[in-house]
């Protein structure tokens, strides 16, 4: 593999900002060589990224990962987002039967073996989750954390698994089960008080899936799911911040009240990113993207037509953060979210995946592995 010698750029390192960055054997190394045997990428005075890393994914090309919950579908939808910067991403499955959930899980067990791309291993969104506040989840496939389900949850043997769930459905004691099993736990979908929540944190969640939406709100006499979230650092909170979601007067509200700054981008994308597919069928219902707003036929929101990309520039453009922490906000924050620590950010020896944005913050290349892919045209 000819190395690769990044300049005449912003290259966004982790607490270093090189003039020029290399890559070689797949990492990045802050040399690899003479610089005529490389090869040089001008960045023609745009942004070198860590790539990033979608904890959130339904679907992409035209693919929902509940409709087929396979090694092909997984690949799939990793090739849509990868022309999007996304470099690594969870595929995720929607409240559904334990049989779809076993399905899933050893999907994505194969497609780690195999070596699908980017596939980091897998979010399951429910079906353990608050009826009252299930969204575009069906109501039908929602279910309680038993000790069978649980063991489900517990068995994947390769790769990270994220687990949705609404803490007021479960217990202390089962949350932290699965967190001892090296489960990732998240809050949603969740109408819990302020104390359930503190006590959800404590036994193990260390995660809130995409904040303000589908939760028990902010209120002056009960803080709630959102209260209880922006007061604790140590919690990581998901934001789907593509103006529909979330009112981004709300978002910049969050980003200041939360101190340690554990904001992920997401982008809990549907199968018309990367497609020119405008519907979808999701568990019998017909959803449209109109306006990169997906909408079931009684006009509630089901997942988006948002890319990490788009949702990168939303952040500069709409919160108002500097480029650097909407790219922690991409990679860094949810590589420590997923404790993945050989990626996330530009540093010698860590993955080259990397994401060139053009000054207006239009993507311009993504190499995974130091390898280029064709970003959207």
């Amino acid at each position: 593999m000819t190395p690769l010698r990044f300049h005449n750029g912003t290259i966004l390192g982790d607490g270093f900002q090189p003039a020029e960055l290399w890559a070689a054997d797949g990492l990045i190394a802050e040399q690899a060589g003479n610089a005529a045997q490389s090869e040089a990428i001008d960045l023609e005075g745009g942004y070198l990224l860590p790539g990033f890393i979608d904890v959130q994914v339904n679907g992409g090309g035209g693919v929902l990962f509940n409709d087929d919950p396979s090694v092909a579908a997984i690949a799939a939808i990793g090739a849509a987002h990868r022309r999007f910067g996304t470099t690594t991403f969870l595929p995720t499955l929607i409240s559904d039967s334990l049989a779809k959930v076993d399905a899933a899980m050893r999907a994505t067990e194969a497609a780690i073996a195999s070596g699908v791309p980017g596939v980091a291993g897998l979010h399951l969104e429910g079906p353990f989750l608050n009826p009252a506040r299930n969204g575009t989840h069906d109501r039908a496939r929602l279910r309680l954390l038993d000790n069978g389900a649980a063991e489900l949850v517990c068995s994947l043997q390769a790769g990270r698994t994220l687990v949705t769930l609404a803490p007021e459905c479960t217990t202390p004691a089962a949350i932290a089960r699965l967190a001892r099993a090296g489960v990732i736990v998240s809050a949603g979908h969740t109408d819990a008080d302020f104390a359930t929540m503190q006590a959800g944190f404590a036994a193990g969640i260390t995660g809130v899936t995409h904040l303000f939406n589908a939760m028990s709100p902010l209120a002056h006499r009960a803080p709630g799911a959102v209260g209880a979230t922006l007061e604790d650092a140590a919690i990581y909170a998901g934001i789907i911040v593509d103006g529909a979601h979330v009112d981004a007067a709300a978002l910049r509200i969050a980003l200041r009240a939360k101190p340690g700054g554990r904001f992920m981008l997401v982008t809990d994308a549907m199968p018309t990113v990367g497609s020119d597919q405008p519907f979808f069928e999701l568990q019998g219902k017909r959803v449209r993207a109109v306006d990169g707003v997906c909408v079931d036929e009684a006009g509630i929101l089901s997942g988006s037509d948002l890319d990490m990309a788009r949702a990168l520039a939303n952040a500069v453009t709409m919160l108002g953060v500097p480029i650097a922490q909407a790219s922690a906000m991409a990679s860094a924050m949810p590589a420590d979210f997923l404790r993945l620590d050989d990626r996330g950010r530009i540093r010698p020896g860590l993955r080259a995946d990397l994401v060139w944005l053009g000054a207006d913050l239009s993507l311009r290349g993504v190499w995974m592995n130091g390898e280029s892919g064709p970003p959207v045209s």
